[in-house]
């Protein structure tokens, strides 16, 4: 199987931000806190988007400014530092991701502009 384009590594980003919105829908801190089945959810989310993001080609994200370092960071500390995350945080981190879904659609429109 032939590993993902850019492209599709930028759609990945796009559908798990929406699964999160999805799935956190109309859900406040406190019953996100409650809920572990939608914690562990949104964190697998997370982990897409990070590893989509990091597999994509540095020199192909450097015209777009945005800290990329933040969501491969956040993925690799969902991963092996699991004993250490604050679901506060990742409560935050969800209702902090319309921006990053804007430019990955600006990303998406400016580089593949005949396959949207």
């Amino acid at each position: 199987m032939a590993k993902p384009t850019n492209k599709e590594r930028l759609l990945h980003v796009i559908h798990a931000i929406d699964s999160i919105k999805d799935f956190m829908d109309d859900m406040d801190e406190e019953e996100f806190l409650k809920n572990s089945m939608i914690q562990s959810a949104v964190l697998y989310q997370f982990l897409i988007i990070g590893e989509a993001i990091k597999s994509i080609e540095s020199w192909f994200l450097e015209p777009y400014p945005y800290p990329w370092n933040v969501p491969k960071s956040f993925r690799n500390f969902i991963a092996h530092e699991y004993h250490k995350i604050k679901m506060t945080r990742i409560y935050a981190a969800s209702e902090d991701l319309d921006q990053l879904k804007a430019l990955v659609n600006r990303i998406i429109e400016k580089e593949f502009p005949d396959t949207n």
